[in-house]
């Protein structure tokens, strides 16, 4: 065999095993986040109960399990949802990562740090406390967060931007800047509301949370990570070239000011729901597409679907550790997140300074 060919069938062999392995561990945790909290479940109960419920609706004839009503009702209605948005929302985030990390050419680039999900707070804020939207009905929240996301998003790349090129420490600062304002946008607009109950619960989803997570908020991210997926694998070829440069992005063909357009706007539609559903979590699509690449290489091929089953392991086990760690009190899973990102960051930051230092 050719030794191109050879090492192009190992490769995918590697992610093969890796993409099998992470599935694997991926239900595992699903499995095992359902069965912890106040009230301890058997993992073969919790899959004999979501057989049930979906042969139930698949209008299939089965017989009840040896399992209580409450038992059911916590499976189906309480934790089985909320575990299944953790997973899609780490997925999600970690997509995004990759995305923007290609798109601004930046490891350190995160919806969270540059500012992006800020703005989608504050067009959801602005929805849930003016009634912003009202006309577009359950749509409205969404909207609102995808408005903000992508204004934030087109704001921070155009002060990134500095005789004609992308400035890496422009886009930094000016992503952590906006983010600021828009935090302090939002803190107006939930003190100024004029109903305290719904002050309160926005100032608990600012922090994320995904308590009282539905059925019927699954199917939007669910649509959007499929496509988001689907739509950065046919072009993995343009956002390697990305990272290359913008001269030698045009060189190998792509069309950067187009690319990066679509980008955008996936980036703040995906950002804008997950926001929308769970509040702000940062630091998720900064830390997994770092652990990505360490563990498959940087070829976006390879990088796109790891880093979504592992940035869905990961969620799922951060909202595990924020609704158990001080039960029955709840942490914010921002708190979690950060509190894993916010070291990586600064270990992040230390070793492209120790780097520069080496090669200087």
């Amino acid at each position: 065999m050719n030794p191109v060919h050879l090492a192009h069938a190992l490769q995918r062999r590697h992610l093969a095993w890796w993409l099998a392995a992470l599935a694997a561990l991926l239900a595992l945790s699903l499995t095992l986040a359902i069965t912890l909290g106040p009230v301890r479940l058997a993992a073969g109960q919790v899959w004999q109960i979501t057989g049930f419920e979906i042969g139930q609706r698949l209008g299939l004839d089965l017989a009840a399990g040896d399992w209580s009503i409450s038992q059911q009702q916590i499976v189906w209605r309480v934790r089985l949802p909320r575990v299944l948005l953790a997973a899609l929302a780490g997925a999600g985030l970690s997509l995004v990562g990759v995305a923007m990390q290609a798109m601004v050419r930046n490891p350190l680039a995160d919806p969270y740090l540059l500012g992006v999900s800020s703005g989608a707070s504050v067009g959801a804020v602005a929805v849930l406390a003016y009634g912003a939207l009202a006309f577009a009905g359950g749509w409205a929240l969404p909207l609102g967060a995808f408005g903000g996301a992508l204004a934030a998003c087109v704001l921070v790349y155009a002060l990134a931007h500095a005789d004609g090129r992308l400035q890496a420490a422009r886009l930094i600062l000016g992503g952590v800047a906006i983010a600021y304002c828009l935090g302090g946008v939002t803190s107006f607009i939930v003190l100024t509301a004029d109903q305290r109950e719904l002050a309160n619960s926005v100032l608990t989803w600012t922090m994320g949370s995904l308590a009282g997570t539905r059925w019927d908020e699954l199917g939007l991210p669910s649509a959007l990570l499929l496509a988001g997926m689907a739509l950065l694998l046919v072009q993995a070829r343009a956002l390697n070239a990305l990272l290359t440069g913008e001269d030698s992005a045009a060189t190998l063909g792509v069309d950067t000011p187009r690319t990066r357009r679509w980008l955008f706007v996936l980036v703040s539609l995906v950002t804008g729901t997950l926001v929308a559903l769970a509040g702000p979590i940062g630091f998720v699509g900064l830390v997994v597409p770092h652990v990505t690449r360490m563990l498959v290489g940087a070829e976006h091929r390879r990088v796109l679907p790891v880093s979504a089953l592992v940035g869905a392991i990961f969620l799922v086990w951060a909202d595990v550790l924020s609704r158990t760690a001080f039960a029955p009190a709840e942490l914010p899973l921002g708190v979690i997140t950060s509190l894993v990102g916010g070291p990586f960051f600064v270990w992040m930051l230390y070793r492209r300074q120790t780097a520069q230092r080496l090669l200087a």
